[in-house]
């Protein structure tokens, strides 16, 4: 059965609606950033473009990089616009968009989140690379699909009872990375541990200005979480997302992320734009060697 106009919307050009693409613009090795601005700083680094286009705070750019295809996506802010990425781009590769219909092969693709990211350990500190073994899903967007497949239940179930977290939020959920990409990403100058993904900035992270939080002692409780080796390492707010929905979709993920603050000791990166550069031409060597 074809899926209907209004469940799969397309621009007049038949790109996917959210991202202006088409199936021959993209690549099947994908880099997420947060920033638009941040396409252009990794694509610097390219040694040829083929094709760029934006809509919106969704910009992406296609090139080569040492003999290899990368797409470089910017996603905004937040999972709900990881939502939308994320089920555009399995729509270019997975779905026919002439017939509506879902393709017998299904493509798997190689996506890579390179962010920035405050760090919850005191032994982790600014200007350091921190691999995200899990994503820990404090947001909630998850629920909105079948979930009973990809979540690991006994470290939700003792997250739970460690913060005594509130019935009334969403239950938390935790999602594996694709060993594969870690081990590509992987050396002696990363960290790993479980990156957990709040809804918000402010009070899903923790901060107070004006508005008191429903549970004001729930960082400390994140940090000082533990179960067997795992361990909370850092605080941002889309690798749950992309981590779920890379799973229950078929393709391989994974999050690296630039620690520019530490929220255990007050410390922020003297020069943030440089350790985001590192990691970007971090990640392109090891993703091509």
């Amino acid at each position: 059965m074809s899926i209907k106009q209004s469940e799969l919307i397309l621009n007049p050009d038949g790109s996917v609606y959210h991202l202006n693409l088409k199936p021959e613009n993209i690549a099947k090795n994908i880099l997420f950033v947060g920033d638009q601005d941040r396409v252009d700083k990794i694509t610097q680094h390219f040694d040829s473009i083929e094709f760029t286009t934006q809509k919106r705070e969704f910009k992406t750019t296609t090139g080569t990089y040492k003999n290899t295809q990368f797409s470089v996506i910017s996603t905004g802010i937040g999972p709900d616009n990881i939502d939308i990425v994320m089920n555009e781009l399995d729509a270019l590769v997975n779905i026919d968009l002439t017939t509506r219909k879902p393709k017998e092969n299904l493509t798997e693709l190689n996506i890579v989140r390179i962010g920035t990211s405050g760090s919850l350990q005191a032994d982790i500190p600014v200007d350091s690379f921190v691999i995200s073994s899990h994503g820990l899903d404090l947001n909630g967007m998850l629920h909105s699909y079948q979930i009973e497949s990809i979540s690991n239940t006994a470290i939700e179930n003792a997250f739970v009872k460690h913060t005594h977290w509130s019935t009334k939020k969403a239950a938390p959920i935790i999602i594996e990375n694709s060993k594969k990409l870690q081990n590509k990403l992987s050396s002696t100058e990363t960290f790993t541990g479980i990156t957990a993904t709040a809804g918000g900035f402010y009070g899903p992270q923790g901060r107070v200005l004006r508005l008191a939080l429903q549970d004001d002692n729930l960082n400390h409780k994140i940090d000082s979480f533990q179960y067997n080796s795992h361990r909370i390492t850092n605080l941002e707010m889309e690798t749950s997302a992309i981590y779920g929905l890379s799973k229950l979709l078929g393709h391989n993920a994974c999050s690296v992320n630039a620690i520019i603050a530490n929220r255990a000791n007050g410390t922020f990166s003297k020069n943030p734009g440089k350790v985001v550069t590192d990691l970007i031409v971090y990640s392109l060597q090891k993703l091509t060697e």
